[in-house]
């Protein structure tokens, strides 16, 4: 005996799951055009990009310097998957990680009482005199990168991407899927 359920998804579900890949392709193409910026911005002046992480003084003067060099190199890599839509959930992992870490560097040096610039999308880290720092504009910028990067990584790869035509990402059409079966099991009935 089969028995099957003629219920349907209400329309509002079958919308958010129409709508979540495209939810999810924005969310991938606005961080990765952030992260893209804000390497552009210092692939060209690493020695700034260095003395803006050490401006932090979170990391021994040896590791700033690695990080300062690799850091503009690595957003603009991870920027350049999540544009074409290639590894996308590590790639989107990785942002998410480092919108976290950036979240947390910049509230260590407001609660420490440093005056600096984030060197988020270059400069030396130093603030021109008379300048404020803003961050509480930049922990709140970090933490909304954070959401659209755990929105990559969890609902991964959204419309257009290299993962998917690949072969790389599993399909994630559930009501798609849903009413396939629903249809074979109504011509099942009807054999």
């Amino acid at each position: 005996m089969l028995v099957t359920s003629e219920k349907q998804a209400p329309p509002r579900s079958r919308t958010a799951s129409s709508t979540l890949p495209w939810v999810t392709t924005v969310s991938r193409l606005v961080l990765a055009g952030v992260l893209i910026v804000a390497g552009w911005g210092k692939i060209g002046t690493p020695v700034l990009s260095v003395q803006s992480v050490k401006a932090y003084k979170l990391l021994p003067d040896s590791l700033a310097t690695v990080v300062g060099y690799g850091l503009p190199i690595l957003e603009i890599v991870i920027g350049v998957l999540l544009v074409v839509g290639l590894l996308t959930r590590v790639a989107g992992g990785i942002s998410a990680l480092l919108m976290l870490v950036f979240v947390i560097g910049i509230a260590s040096v407001w609660a420490r009482g440093l005056r600096i610039d984030c060197g988020c999308f270059g400069g030396g880290g130093q603030l021109k005199p008379g300048v404020e720092p803003d961050y509480l504009i930049d922990i709140l910028r970090d933490s909304g990168l954070f959401v659209l990067g755990v929105v990559v990584t969890w609902f991964a790869p959204g419309r257009f991407a290299l993962d998917s035509a690949l072969g790389l990402a599993p399909e994630r059409e559930p009501y798609d899927d849903m009413e396939g079966d629903e249809e074979e099991l109504h011509e099942r009935e009807n054999l």
